[in-house]
């Protein structure tokens, strides 16, 4: 996520930056069109370069589903309406609507469910792998555009790339207990299950294999590709997943608590009781932009220092229904979750905590007020423990990470960021991993740490701390996979294209094949995840970095916070 409080000057160049990459990515056009059909209708295309100067074909702004608009505001996805003719796909479709993730005005649009098809070639002796690619942004922002998520890497490979729109905040995640609204939440995630479905029907049109399909994301992408993995509807949709610095387990995924939508609905001015019924007919006639922009005026200063993050997320559904997606806790669904028979990646960055540095700077308290580092806890264990052992779990935490140290803004920033890394993110990474020995053992999971710390590549890192820190932020990976408004034409030689090189070639050979190892990394043998290490909190992975190595997961504290739960509720 992008900070909006961004000095002004800030903010132009970013603008000029996206005019830049905007004014570029048009002239990289061609103008050979190309004609597809679709289930739903034919479709027009047309034929790009990349920036390494590869072709490739282009259709954007595939509709996959009815505009969400309407009686179908907050509800599950409709397949969409066929139309006659030849669709123009040559341009992208609208972003769902939300806060501009730089000047914080709003954009895009309800009328969002669209998504992107790029392939290498449309005809080759047999059909491409499909990687299948979810934006994170906290469930809150994200696009499926070439501003953000460019192409270009992939298409030097025989690959076919799908990006996917889907709806975001209370528009896509809202949730009401009474079942005649029909409206229990996960909107957001059906949209993509639908375009899942999309895919299984339409791909070989475009040359991509529908039984080799790989679905990928970062962040809350990757927390979505997960759920999906447990969702029983999503079964042969998909055949393989990599997971970017997500799961379903981390905290910040499940909703908590349940009046959202009531909170909702007073800050936009509702004056009634917390009836579902009542408070959907109000919500139903405000205006989108509108409940985009009172989304972040709903959590209160105690939830804050809770870590409650986020209003509308995904949510265990609170009644069966011909839509639902998930109705059990999604800790429960790993046992006997479909995608124990499928192969995954899953990783992290070095130092994922840095995505909080430039709000714990601005909000000392953060950490003055740590203390015995009960708000630390997830909330998991303070609802499974005892209220009075809060405090001695918290005492691991607090003399892990800052040892005889008093937790203070001034001195102790970096370890506080350490203990966002472990709570948001390393944690439940271990969690997953925890379940995956237990349930997946007859497929591999290959586990990966990202560590390469570029000076000016490193975009997010930038973004969030300014160029004077150094580190490997949450988000950082995602410069090295996609082509964005910040990157630049790289020498050949330099470590920077070197990294991209090595992603790209791990992540489309484990599409083709399931396993990762290529050429790029020729040197080193990555291997799956053995059970006594993952057990022992001490598993080996890639290291990705200047050189990439097979090592041991450099992240040690692991034990302690796994030592935090009661069996029953680590996996």
């Amino acid at each position: 996520m992008v900070d909006i409080s961004l000095p002004f000057i800030d903010l132009l160049r970013m603008g000029a930056k996206m005019l830049n990459h905007r004014i570029q990515q048009y002239r990289m056009t061609t103008n050979e069109t190309v004609v597809v059909p679709t289930s739903y209708g034919k479709v027009k295309g047309v034929k790009r370069r990349t920036i390494y100067n590869h072709h490739f074909y282009s259709f954007e702004g595939i509709p996959y589903g009815k505009p969400p608009i309407g009686e179908l505001r907050f509800r599950a996805p409709q397949p969409p309406t066929p139309w006659a003719g030849v669709r123009n796909c040559t341009s992208l479709g609208n972003p769902p609507l939300q806060r501009h993730f730089i000047v914080g005005i709003t954009q895009g649009s309800e009328d969002c469910l669209n998504l992107n098809v790029y392939t290498r070639e449309l005809k080759s002796d047999k059909p491409l792998p499909v990687m299948v690619w979810i934006y994170g942004g906290a469930f809150q922002i994200g696009e499926a555009t070439r501003d953000v998520y460019a192409p270009d890497y992939f298409m030097e490979r025989d690959i076919v790339l799908v990006t996917v729109n889907y709806r975001l905040g209370a528009l896509g995640f809202l949730s009401l207990r009474d079942p005649d609204i029909q409206v229990p939440g996960n909107a957001g995630l059906k949209d993509q299950l639908l375009a899942l479905r999309w895919i299984q029907q339409n791909i070989a049109n475009f040359n991509g294999d529908p039984n080799n399909v790989t679905l990928f994301g970062e962040s809350a992408g990757a927390a979505s590709t997960h759920l999906h993995m447990l969702a029983p509807k999503a079964r042969g949709l998909f055949h393989k997943a990599i997971l970017q610095s997500g799961t379903a387990l981390c905290p910040w995924v499940e909703a908590t608590p349940s009046d959202w939508a009531f909170r909702l609905a007073v800050e936009l001015g509702f004056r009634g009781e917390n009836i579902d019924k009542e408070v959907f007919r109000f919500l139903s006639n405000v205006s989108g932009s509108k409940i985009v922009h009172a989304h972040n005026n709903l959590i209160l200063p105690l939830e804050e220092r809770e870590y409650i993050l986020f209003a509308f997320v995904p949510v265990v559904e609170p009644y069966e229904s011909e839509d639902s997606l998930i109705t059990k806790p999604f800790k429960d669904l790993l046992i006997t979750s479909w995608s124990n028979e499928i192969p995954l990646i899953i990783g992290a960055n070095a130092h994922e905590g840095l995505i909080h540095y430039d709000e714990t700077k601005r909000k000392p308290y953060l950490v003055n007020e740590l203390d015995d580092c009960v708000y630390a806890l997830p909330a998991v264990v303070k609802n499974e423990r005892e209220a009075h052992e809060h405090k001695e779990l918290g005492l691991r935490i607090k003399q892990a990470h800052f040892g005889e140290k008093e937790p203070h803004h001034s001195e102790t920033l970096l370890q506080y960021l350490e203990v966002l890394a472990y709570r948001h993110f390393l944690n439940d990474m271990h969690r997953t991993l925890l379940s995956r020995v237990a349930y997946a053992s007859d497929v591999p999971t290959y586990l990966y740490r990202f560590a390469f710390d570029s000076q000016h590549f490193n975009h997010y890192r930038i973004l969030k701390c300014g160029k004077s820190v150094r580190g490997t932020c949450h988000g950082d990976d995602l410069s090295y996979v996609f082509y964005n408004v910040s990157s630049v034409k790289l020498p050949p030689e330099s470590g920077e294209f070197k990294t991209i090189q090595r992603m790209i070639g791990m992540w489309t050979a484990f599409a083709a094949t399931s396993n990762p190892n290529c050429d790029e990394i020729a040197s080193t043998q990555w291997q799956p995840v053995e059970a006594k290490d993952v057990e022992l909190a001490q598993p080996k992975c890639l290291n990705i970095d200047e050189k990439v190595e097979f090592i041991r997961f450099p992240h040690e504290k692991l034990k302690i916070w796994e030592s935090l739960y009661t069996n029953d509720s680590l996996y």
